[in-house]
């Protein structure tokens, strides 16, 4: 396996964002659409930046990692296995509907459901009103994790989101990859609404009138969300004054950008960590345990750093980056291509085997050109890869079947804990709980 632990990079023209007092309308760049509107359809970064555009959480972190009060004004613990949340109240749905205790008990009941957040909430028996603007989580066992997976509960609409439609589907319903309401139908608590949608083209949002938090700096009246894969088509744009901003930057544009006037370069570290999962069910070299430590060992993390990401990423050698509970210094990364070969050899192949391999081309930074370089690197112990890159879009589908023998994952911890990685990338995949839905 090898893993990278990534940085994120953002560029915007200084002169078009100014934080004034005055309204602006912006357009911003970013590398591939979230796959639908429907926030619990998919565990992605993407679908968790639209969330906080359309929705609110309970609670939101804040840039040094504390919580801070969102639709939850308050929270304290009544016992070991409950936790009691303060609703804000006078929060109006884009719809118009006011947002009670039913509609958060509603929507943690649809996360419980969800297959890909399920896993998250596993460790609760069940969430209970109160009043109308209170509830307990109740957890099956003592659980120190209650504000972490609050992040991720944004109350949605249930009103607007139940019934049947037009042709007898379920409005509430979570469709993986599928064409449903929910999916593109959207009512939420947040500042912006989205006005128009075109899957891989553009999404419009305009500024709520009706926002609760009156406080808000925003200064922005409508927002155009435009995909472009491309790394150099991305920058392009923003240096013409075609869009406003863009996200993410590639190492190979940082200094472009940086020598650029009136433009803006701003660098966040990142704690996502980039991985190939192997497929023992469709590839029978990969059973072998030598063969997979052969890959490992033939993978060179430290030159795709310094090669692909220009320095701007960090090697890792274990599932979860410094500083997390669980992180062990002693675990780095194994780069060895004479004891690859050895491996190999040992294991019945010393003349190699070929394998499929598959990758994004717009979903992280680099992606297609990392999945390249470990193909590259894959032949000098003689596994022939036959590689196949796909947007975004298309790629999910094809991950959800396990449709290759190596395929690329990103991930950051969703409660920024290294448990959270086995939870999801390594465990056996079990429909019931939720377990390993991306391994």
């Amino acid at each position: 396996m090898k893993t990278i632990k990534t940085k994120l990079a953002v560029a915007l023209m200084a002169a078009g964002l100014s934080f004034s007092a005055a309204a602006a309308d912006i357009t911003v760049a970013y590398d591939a659409d979230p796959v639908s509107l429907d926030p619990h359809e998919q565990l992605s970064g993407g679908t968790l930046q639209m969330s906080h555009m359309v929705f609110d959480p309970l609670v939101r972190y804040t840039q040094k990692l504390d919580f801070e009060p969102r639709l939850a004004s308050s929270w304290e613990r009544v016992d070991d296995k409950t936790f009691r949340f303060k609703l804000r109240e006078g929060v109006k749905f884009h719809s118009g509907n006011m947002m009670t205790a039913d509609d958060v008990v509603w929507t943690f009941d649809r996360l419980k459901a969800s297959p890909d957040f399920k896993a998250i909430f596993a460790p609760y028996e069940k969430m209970v009103k109160v009043d109308d603007y209170t509830v307990d989580i109740v957890s099956t066992g003592a659980y120190p994790l209650v504000l972490q997976t609050a992040t991720y509960i944004f109350p949605m609409d249930s009103k607007f989101y139940s019934g049947e439609t037009a042709d007898g589907k379920d409005k509430a319903e979570v469709v993986k990859h599928g064409n449903s309401f929910a999916s593109t139908n959207v009512s939420g608590t947040g500042p912006f609404t989205v006005t128009s949608r075109e899957q891989g083209v553009k999404v419009e949002f305009a500024r709520f009138d009706g926002y609760w938090d009156k406080e808000s700096k925003g200064n922005v009246d409508k927002l155009t969300l435009v995909p472009i894969k491309e790394d150099a088509t991305r920058v392009a744009a923003l240096l013409s004054g075609d869009v406003d901003m863009i996200a993410p930057v590639a190492p190979n544009d940082h200094k472009r950008v940086k020598d650029a006037k009136n433009v803006d370069l701003v660098t966040l570290p990142g704690t996502r960590i980039i991985t190939f999962q192997m497929n023992q069910n469709s590839n029978e070299a990969l059973k072998d345990v030598r063969v997979r430590q052969a890959i490992v060992h033939a993978i060179n993390n430290e030159g795709i750093v310094k090669k692909i990401m220009k320095g701007f990423a960090t090697t890792a050698g274990q599932q979860g980056p410094e500083g997390y509970a669980g992180y062990d210094a002693n675990l780095v990364p194994r780069y060895d291509l004479k004891k690859a070969k050895e491996l190999m050899k040992e294991a019945g192949y010393a003349d190699g085997f070929s394998l499929t391999m598959m990758a994004p081309n717009n979903r992280y930074v680099n992606d297609a050109k990392i999945a390249q370089a470990a193909a590259a690197m894959l032949s000098k112990i003689g596994i022939k890869v036959d590689l196949k890159t796909l947007p975004k879009a298309q790629y999910w589908p094809e991950f959800d079947v396990c449709a290759a023998d190596m395929m690329m994952i990103g991930w950051h911890s969703d409660t920024e804990d290294s448990a959270n990685f086995s939870e999801f990338l390594t465990m056996t995949r079990n429909e019931e709980t939720g377990r390993g839905q991306y391994n």
